[in-house]
Formats: structure tokens, sequence, C-alpha cells
């Protein structure tokens, strides 16, 4: 007798018990749930639901490759990558455990401060620099702070006079980072305001802001703003003319990696004798994913000793001066893969190639009919600066055409100038590594059909792009926590920080 068994159907509106699992991601309950926002779960989940559930939440980001607003690499080679991967495990501060990485970065620190005419250690048996690496140019800008203020403190202490109002000259362009510092270390900030046609340091009205109490002068190579060059040369040849004892210290985040392979010629690094120390970002034109930056001395006397700290608990004798303490040596070892990969050909390679690049896509805005505000030829970064020509008849301005271009998926700021020229609007494109000729020209091209779109479109559209953008252009605090933030040039004057 042959016995049919009968398949029982489930009722309508039935749900899967917990314990009818599958391993399929989309298939899974966390799938069909808010991933964790303020505390934990009491349950695990499995890597490959977390991995995937979290891949598709970065999709959301914009493409790295599409970011013009910033200065940070977005692409290095599969053996750069497969290296910094291996050695994310590795604390670089562990000098003992891992000696050849703490090597790997003395090596490095030798060989940018080559490229800045940095002199040697004062030792004769040896060739090495004074410097260290950084986390990005934030912490070498502190240090470097920190120093010049610790040795006009033991100047002014050992002479027996007032060390407790240290100040510190700086174009008012400077990048936020300088506000820390000086904000952090208690140092008064005197600024060379911009113009309305001048957006870099005033050498002349600089040295004339030194008092007895200025710890040093900032000089910027490749301001955030418009990637002009300051004329460090001029500010050290009158400090030496009018015999002012003042220190100049050069933030060179951004064009530390670019002026000595396009423009090699221009002197602002240490073969200028009041340069006293030197910051420069590797993953900026260094070519590192973030975050390293290096900083460098001239000599032992401008680093105080006080500053410096000897530990042994990590199994041997070791200094260190760095904000932190920990840090992961992935970054390291990706600056010391590009030295020794690209060499001082393949960097002035990329680097002019760059500036070609830059150039075309300046004069290619220039026939849309845009002001540029950038130096070209190698004057300056690789960056394109510009802005609208003043007219009363056109209906929409910097802001808007910034948020037409966000919606093809190019990400190019629109912002004010430094604080009495604020009144400029201006955009910025960077160009970095990944940038090539073919891309720029999709980008002109995208450009005009930007421009051509708000042509057609009506006012009150034109008007919501616009107010879209208020937050920036009011120049007004908008931090939640923080609403009546005063803090130097933030609020008191609408200064705005460009994205670096």
């Amino acid at each position: 007798m042959v016995h049919i068994s009968r398949v029982q159907k489930r009722p309508k509106g039935h749900h899967p018990r917990e314990t009818e699992v599958t391993d399929y991601v989309y298939g899974t309950h966390f799938a069909a749930q808010d991933l964790p926002h303020h505390e934990m779960s009491e349950h695990e989940m499995p890597a490959s639901v977390a991995y995937r559930l979290i891949k598709d939440e970065l999709s959301l980001d914009g493409n790295p490759l599409l970011n013009l607003a910033s200065f940070v690499t977005t692409y290095m080679e599969g053996e750069a990558q497969n290296l910094m991967t291996d050695a994310m495990s590795k604390n670089f501060i562990d000098y003992e455990q891992y000696p050849q990485t703490a090597n790997i970065q003395n090596r490095c620190i030798n060989m940018i401060a080559d490229l800045l005419h940095a002199p040697t250690a004062d030792a004769p048996d040896t060739q090495d620099a004074i410097g260290t690496s950084t986390v990005g140019s934030s912490e070498g800008i502190m240090l470097a702070t920190l120093a010049m203020k610790k040795r006009w403190q033991n100047r002014r202490k050992a002479e027996g006079k007032d060390w407790m109002r240290p100040n510190i000259v700086m174009n008012s362009a400077v990048q936020v980072c300088w506000e820390k510092a000086a904000r952090y270390f208690d140092v008064e900030e005197k600024y060379v305001y911009c113009t309305e046609t001048r957006y870099v340091i005033d050498p002349e009205q600089a040295v004339n802001l030194v008092d007895e109490n200025t710890i040093g002068i900032c000089a910027i190579l490749g301001t955030t703003y418009t990637g002009q060059y300051e004329d460090v040369k001029a500010i050290n040849d009158l400090l030496i003319q009018k015999k002012i004892d003042c220190p100049i210290h050069v933030d060179a985040a951004s064009g530390g990696f670019v002026a000595p392979f396009v423009n090699p010629s221009l002197e602002w690094d240490f073969r200028l004798p009041k340069v006293v120390s030197i910051n420069v970002s590797g993953h900026k034109y260094g070519l590192v994913y973030p975050g390293v930056g290096w900083v460098f001395w001239r000599s032992s006397e401008y680093l105080p000793k006080e500053l410096i700290f000897n530990v042994n608990y990590l199994g041997t004798e070791q200094a260190t001066f760095t904000l932190n303490f920990s840090k992961g040596a992935s970054n390291i070892i990706g600056q010391y893969y590009q030295l020794i990969r690209l060499g001082r050909h393949g960097y002035r390679s990329i680097m002019q190639n760059l500036t070609r690049t830059a150039d075309h896509l300046a004069t290619e805005l220039e026939k849309l009919g845009f002001i540029i505000m950038s130096d070209g030829a190698g004057g300056g970064l690789p960056l394109v600066a510009y802005r609208l020509p003043s007219d009363e008849n056109r209906l929409w301005d910097e802001y808007a055409l910034a948020h037409v271009l966000r919606q093809r998926g190019w990400v190019i700021p629109a912002y004010t100038m430094a604080p009495h020229s604020n009144r400029l609007k201006m955009m910025r494109i960077v160009l970095r590594e990944d940038f090539s000729m073919d891309r720029c020209n999709v980008l002109v091209e995208d450009v005009k059909m930007a421009m051509k779109t708000l042509e057609d479109m009506d006012r009150s559209m034109i008007e919501q792009y616009i107010l879209h953008a208020a937050r920036h252009r009011a120049g007004k605090p908008y931090h939640p926590v923080y609403p009546e933030e005063k803090h130097s040039l933030q609020g008191k004057t609408g200064k705005t920080h460009a994205v670096c």
C-alpha cells in the first residue's frame, strides 16, 4: 500500500521562527532591522552580514575621485595598499618590537628633509636630519608652534623679561589648524589681512607686526583659498635687513611636495637662514592616503630639549616628541613606498602633469567668462580658484553653480574669501594625481552644461539653490552645540574655511 504524505501549507501571514535561519545576507533578520545607532546590540552578527550592510551604507558617500574640494590623496597603487594593510596591526611607537618600521620613518625624514635643503644633525658622523612623522600637518604645526613658543619663553626668562604674552604673525587666510594651535597653546594671533586684490601675506606688513613678544612668522607655501605661494624670501630678507631676530615657520602642507619638482629654483625652504621649521603633508601631494605628515627643524637649537620625552617602558630607551603616543605604522610604510617607487623623476612627472592640466583648466574656465584667482605655470599649487564677474542681471551665483555640479557628482566648493575680502565669492578645483586631462575635459563640459541649466532655470528654483548654501555665505557660526562661538576670525569677521 502506498502512503501519500500531505504537505501542510503555512497559514497566511505566517512568519518564520528565529530558528529557521538563512546565511544569505538579505534573508537574515539583520537586513530587516536598523543598524545600531546609539548602543551596542546584545548579540553578535555574522561577519559577512556586518561587512555587507556597512558597505551598503557607505555607498551613499560621494565618489572620492570626483571630490575636487580636497587635497587629500585618493589613489595609491595596489602594491602600496598591500604593504599598508600588512602593517595595520603595528603600533609605530613600539620601536623595539618594530625596529625596521622605525628605521623606515628615519629614512623618510632624511629623504624629505633633503628635498627641503635641511642641514643634517650636528654630529659629524651622522647624516640624520631633525624631524618627526605626525598624523598630519595639523599636528606638525602644533609641534612647531610649541617649539617656537618654548624657545621664546626660555630666552625671555633668561633675560628676566615678561614671558606670558606670546604672539604669532600670520595671514588671515591661514588654515584653521593655525587658529587651533594659537587657541590651544595660548598664543595671540596677529593677522596680516587679505585685501580685495591680495590673498597672500604682505611681507612688509608681516615684519612690521613683529614685536618683542612675537614667537615667529607663519608663511604659507600654497594657501587653502587660492593655492598661491607666499613670498617667504621677501619676509626673510626684510628680517635680515631690519636686523629683527624673529624665526619663520613655513606651512608647506600642500606645496612642500610640489615646489621642489615644479619650481626648484624658488627659495622658500631651509636655504633661507630665517626659516627654522617646516611642515609638509604626506597625505596631500606626498601621495599617501590620510593621515601622515612631517615636520622638520633647522637644528636642535630650535627644538628645545624639554619638549622631548624619553621613555623605556616599551623595552628600550626612546625619545618622543608628538602630541599622541600610539599610532599605526601603515601610512609611514606607504610614504616610504612612494618615495622609493617614484623617485625624483616620478614625483616630477606627476607634479608637472598636474600643473599643465591645471593651466589648461584655467584657460578653459577663462573662456567661459570666469575670473581666475590662482597662479598658473607652477607659480602655485596645481589648483584653479575662480569666480564669476560682477553682473547684476545674472540670477545665479557660485553657490548655485556648485549645487548643480553636485547633482552630476562633482564636489567643487563655493566659499567666501578670508576677512577683509570675504565679500568675494569664489570656487576652487584641486587637481590631484588621479585627475587626468580626459577627466578635466569632461568637467569643463559639465560646467558648460550646469551654466546652461542655470540660465534656463526660473528665478524661484535658483533662489532655492542659493538659499541651500546660505549658512556658508552668511558668515555666521552654525554649530548646533556652540551657537554663540565667536573665537578668532570665525563669527567676528565672517571667515570661512575651505575644505583642505
